[in-house]
C-alpha cells in the first residue's frame, strides 16, 4: 500500500463515522502527495497530520421555542479548522443533514478554498441541524438568537467570522448579527452577508454563482470559446443556483434546468430573465416547490426517485453542467452521463458535488472541469472583501466588486493553470487547485512554528 493511502487509513482510523471528511481528504492528499515527496520539509513538520486536524471544535445544544409553545433542541457547530492565513472564514449551514464529519469536510475544504482567493483568510465552518424550511420568521428568530448566545463566545471580527451557507440567508444572518450586537454591545463585521442598510456588500448574494460562471469563462477561454450559445445544465434552486443562472443569461448562454429536493424541471426553451424572476421569487419569497415552475411554464417537471442509481437531471444533452447544490449530487454514473451527452465544461458552485470516481472520469476525458474549491471560490472572496469594507467603513460600487471579483477569478483560475504545469500534470484543474492553496497554507504554517 503506497504511504498515501496509509496516511488516508490512519485519518479514517481517527475520524470513524465522517464519510464526507475523509472523502475530501483524500482527494486533497492524492494530488499533493508528490509535492510532499518534492519539498521533505513538509513530511519532517508533519503539515499534512497538522492540517486534517481542527485548531477547534465547538459542539453545544440549541434550545429554542416554537410557537405552540413546545420546548426545542438543536445541535449547533463551529469547526474552526487552520488559521495560519487570517481569522477563520467560513458559512453557517442549517440543515438536518449537519453533523460534525459533514461540517469537517466543509471546514477542511474551505482552508484550500479560502487560500486561492489571495485574501487573508482562514478556514472554517459551522451550522445546525435545524430546519428553516416551514418554520415562520418568529421561530427562525428565536433560533438564531439561541444559536448565537452561544456562538459569540467563540468569534468575532479577527477571530472567526461566519457567513450564510445552505439554510442561511439574509434573513438567518440578520438575526444572528443582531442578538451579537445586543450581548456583546459592539458593532463590527463579524458576520458576511449582511443587509446592505448596515454593512453588507453589493454583488455577496451573488457572488458565488457569478464567480463559478466567470471561472468556467476563464476555462473555456483557454480553448479560444466563450458561453455565448451554450447550452448549461443547472442543479439547485438557491442563491447559487439563481445567481449562476443569471449570470450564464448575462453571458449569452442557454440554463435549461432547476431542481430542489423533490424534483426537477427541464425547460428545453431556455431558462430567460422573467422565468429567473419567477423562480426567484418563488424561493427567496413564498419558499415554494420549483414543481410550480413547470405548471406556470410548461416545463417537464421530474419527481426525485431515490430507486433510480442516476439522477436523471444530468441525462440531458448539453454543453455546461454547473451542480449548485450540494455535496455529491454527481455520482459515477452520472459523471458517465454528461460525458455521453457532450458535456465538455463543468463548473462546481455547490461544495465537492462529485463523488471521486466521477472526478477520474472528468479528468481522465480531459475535459474543462473546474472543482468547487476553485470554481465556487467567489463567495467567500466577496466575503473577504465585505470584511474589508467593514473594516474601513466603507462601502464600495456594485461595478468595483463586480471587478475585483472578476479578477480574482481569474487569478484562481491562473493559479490553478500554472501549478497544474509546474507540477507535470497540464489542464488538471483539480491538482492546480489543491497543490496551488496547499502550498501557500503549508509554507505559512512553517513560518508561524509549531502552533
Amino acid at each position: 500500500m503506497s504511504d498515501y493511502k496509509v496516511f488516508v487509513d490512519q485519518v479514517a482510523a481517527k475520524n470513524e463515522a465522517q464519510p464526507e471528511f475523509i472523502q475530501a481528504v483524500d482527494e486533497v492528499v492524492e494530488s499533493i502527495w508528490p509535492v510532499l515527496e518534492k519539498r521533505p520539509e513538509y513530511r519532517k513538520q508533519n503539515i499534512l497530520e497538522r492540517i486534517v486536524e481542527p485548531e477547534r471544535v465547538i459542539m453545544f445544544r440549541v434550545p429554542w421555542m416554537d410557537d405552540s409553545g413546545n420546548y426545542q433542541v438543536n445541535k449547533g457547530f463551529r469547526i474552526e479548522m487552520n488559521s495560519a492565513l487570517g481569522p477563520y472564514k467560513g458559512g453557517l449551514r442549517f440543515h438536518p443533514s449537519v453533523n460534525l464529519g459533514i461540517l469537517k469536510f466543509l471546514a477542511f475544504e474551505q482552508i484550500f478554498k479560502n487560500s486561492l482567493t489571495t485574501l487573508m483568510m482562514g478556514g472554517g465552518k459551522g451550522g445546525s441541524d435545524f430546519d428553516p424550511k416551514g418554520k415562520s420568521d418568529n421561530e427562525v428568530m428565536k433560533f438564531c438568537q439561541s444559536f448565537m448566545t452561544e456562538l459569540q463566545r467563540h468569534i468575532g471580527p479577527d477571530t472567526d467570522v461566519p457567513a450564510g451557507d445552505i439554510g442561511v440567508g439574509g434573513r438567518e444572518i440578520g438575526y444572528m448579527f443582531g442578538q451579537y450586537k445586543r450581548l456583546r454591545n459592539e458593532f463590527t463585521g463579524v458576520l458576511t452577508g449582511k443587509s446592505l442598510n448596515w454593512g453588507g456588500s453589493l454583488i455577496r448574494p451573488e457572488a458565488t454563482g457569478y464567480g463559478t460562471v466567470y471561472f468556467a469563462a476563464n476555462m473555456l477561454e483557454t480553448r479560444g470559446e466563450t458561453l455565448e450559445g451554450k447550452t448549461c445544465l443547472v442543479s439547485g434552486s438557491g442563491n447559487v443556483a439563481q445567481y449562476t443562472v443569471e449570470k450564464l443569461l448575462d453571458l449569452g448562454a442557454k440554463p435549461v434546468t432547476f431542481s430542489d429536493s423533490a424534483g426537477y424541471v427541464y425547460d428545453e426553451a431556455g431558462i430567460d430573465r422573467e422565468k429567473l424572476a419567477w423562480v426567484m421569487d418563488l424561493k427567496n419569497n413564498r419558499r415554494g416547490r420549483i414543481s410550480e415552475y413547470a405548471e406556470k411554464f410548461g416545463a417537464v417537471y421530474t419527481a426525485r426517485d431515490d430507486s433510480l442509481d442516476y439522477n436523471p437531471l444530468w441525462n440531458h444533452k448539453a454543453d455546461c453542467a454547473f451542480p449548485s447544490a450540494t455535496q455529491n449530487e454527481i455520482n459515477e454514473v452520472d459523471a458517465a452521463n454528461l460525458l455521453k451527452n457532450g458535456i465538455y465544461v463543468i463548473g462546481e458552485g455547490a461544495n465537492m458535488p462529485t463523488v471521486p470516481k466521477g472526478i477520474v472520469q472528468f479528468v481522465d476525458a480531459g475535459i474543462l472541469y473546474g472543482p468547487g474549491k476553485a470554481a465556487n471560490a467567489g463567495g467567500v472572496a466577496v466575503s473577504g472583501l465585505e470584511m474589508a469594507q467593514n473594516s474601513q467603513r466603507l462601502a464600495w460600487t456594485r461595478e468595483e466588486v463586480d471587478q475585483k471579483l472578476m479578477s480574482i477569478m481569474k487569478a484562481i483560475h491562473t493559479n490553478c493553470v500554472d501549478t497544474a504545469n509546474e507540477f507535470g500534470t497540464p489542464g488538471n484543474y483539480v491538482n492546480g487547485a489543491n497543490i496551488g492553496g496547499f502550498l501557500k497554507i503549508a509554507d505559512s504554517m512553517i513560518d508561524q512554528g509549531l502552533v
